[in-house]
């Protein structure tokens, strides 16, 4: 009987603000181990003669920069378990591509040659990662695959960990070693202006399946990186791999290019403007409900989420109804639950992470709902004034409709329903009447142009808009 190939399988992902003066802690991962881990690779039983053996997935609510001490527990727990259970056949790193340590650049680089250290040359290594992630050289050498989502917003994350595995298996099975092409495009631009579901990001995306022949060029990604670190592999970039070296080259160039003649292209996909501006065309709207991002404290990008000037502001122009999703603090939602369902209390928001860009708010308000939808994360809605404030444990982004309905609240039945976010995510954008954009303040400010960069390779656009740049 065959022995079966082992793969490991597992890695640690999270998107990392440098600008957020919040540090991403041990505690702040949620870890995935053994079947639990099985799950998430739910495609594991279709890939036949194949032993996936997870190891672990760590993974972080986007923040700021993850201390070295979390960093070195993970990083030992995860080369511990290559060492101590090899022999490999293949590795497969699930990923994210913009983590960042406080003191160390490329992260996923130093992870990533650790795991080449120690199970060899010979054994082949695959990564899937998310469009947002900024590839190094040091990645490039040692991975022998690599690909990334497709989509944003994100809904094609687990077709892309499957697509990372079935080209690793295929490798594998055909004793192929794939060349690859590696193109770092100096464009560094904020996802909220690279969305995929609309134009140019639409037909640049498009553009990938129109490179992949399946064996001359195996597969293909466009990275569009993360804006809001300040270190030298932050930028755009894309990866092609086959068995072709000439013909992966010329796919790499060819979405390179494509993807900086768009550069200008890219903007903002609905209306922008300050908060204040922004209230008021929600105010002015005829529609009966507008989506409203406070995209400078985006939680899926790394801000703090307590930020409270966009509710202060809501307050300010009296609002009829609205719905403010969500912020952060714990010591609130502690008054609430000691309080108790509908009685009054006085509170104060917010401004205790992010005090670079916040001022605490005191509110007085009526306690509608509480609930506890995840361990350690109970939630809190007070009514203030006309607005729902969700007042949270910990650092939340709602980016699902489940989560108002389990707190009771349609976002339907509010004239304005603010989201910590930047773009909106799938369930919004299928129901969301209007979406407009704040450039709010805050640790991932949209305007990237106007962010104290020191250590970004340059020239880089759009910080240096009149540069010339072609592929190679």
């Amino acid at each position: 009987m065959a022995i079966a190939m082992r793969i490991a399988a597992g890695g640690m992902a999270t998107e990392i603000c440098s600008f957020s003066p919040l540090p991403t802690e041990l505690e702040d991962f949620n870890i995935l181990r053994g079947a639990d881990l099985l799950q998430r690779y739910d495609f594991a039983p279709g890939l036949h003669d194949i032993a996936l053996v997870p190891l672990f997935h760590a993974n972080a609510v986007p923040g700021g920069p993850v201390t070295q001490s979390a960093y070195e527990q993970l990083k030992g727990e995860f080369m511990s378990g290559l060492r101590d259970n090899g022999p490999w056949d293949g590795v497969y790193l699930d990923m994210h591509g913009a983590m960042y340590i406080a003191g160390m650049d490329d992260a996923e680089g130093d992870w990533i040659a650790a795991v080449r250290e120690i199970v060899g040359p010979s054994c082949l290594i695959a990564a899937s990662y998310d469009l947002h992630g900024n590839v190094s050289s040091k990645v490039i050498e040692n991975v022998d695959l690599l690909t990334a989502y497709r989509t944003a917003p994100h809904e094609d994350s687990p077709q892309t960990r499957e697509r990372a595995c079935r080209l690793l298996v295929r490798c594998l099975r055909e004793g192929l070693r794939p060349h690859k092409a590696f193109v770092p495009i100096p464009v560094m631009l904020p996802g909220e202006r690279t969305m995929t579901l609309v134009e140019p990001g639409a037909s640049v995306y498009r553009q990938i399946e129109q490179v992949i022949d399946g064996e001359r060029v195996m597969d293909a990604s466009i990275l569009v990186g993360f804006a809001w670190v300040d270190e030298p592999r932050a930028h755009a970039s894309v990866i092609a791999i086959g068995t072709d070296e000439t013909a992966i080259r010329d796919a790499a160039q060819r979405l390179a290019q494509q993807y900086w003649d768009a550069r200008e292209d890219f903007q903002f996909a609905v209306p922008t403007g300050s908060v204040d501006e922004c209230i008021r065309m929600a105010l002015d709207s005829p529609k009966s409900c507008v989506f409203l991002s406070d995209s400078g404290d985006n939680v899926t990008a790394g801000g703090a989420g307590d930020v409270p000037l966009l509710l202060e502001r809501l307050l300010a122009h009296d609002v009829p109804e609205a719905v403010f999703a969500s912020i952060v603090d714990r010591a609130a939602v502690e008054t609430c639950v000691k309080a108790g369902l509908g009685t009054s209390v006085k509170v104060t928001l917010g401004g205790k992470l992010d005090f670079l860009h916040g001022q605490p708010l005191t509110v007085d308000g009526r306690v509608l709902t509480m609930a506890a939808p995840q361990p350690n994360n109970r939630h809190a809605v007070i009514l203030v004034d006309s607005i729902k404030v969700i007042v949270t444990e910990r650092r939340t982004a709602f980016t699902t409709l489940a989560q108002f309905t389990q707190l009771g609240i349609n976002p339907l039945d509010h004239k304005i329903v603010c989201l910590k976010l930047g773009y909106l995510f799938p369930d919004f954008q299928r129901i969301a009447p209007k979406a407009i954009m704040a450039l709010s303040p805050g640790a991932v400010y949209a305007v990237i142009e106007e962010l104290p960069f020191k250590r970004i390779q340059r020239p880089m656009y759009p910080l240096d808009p009149d540069m010339h740049w072609t592929p190679s």
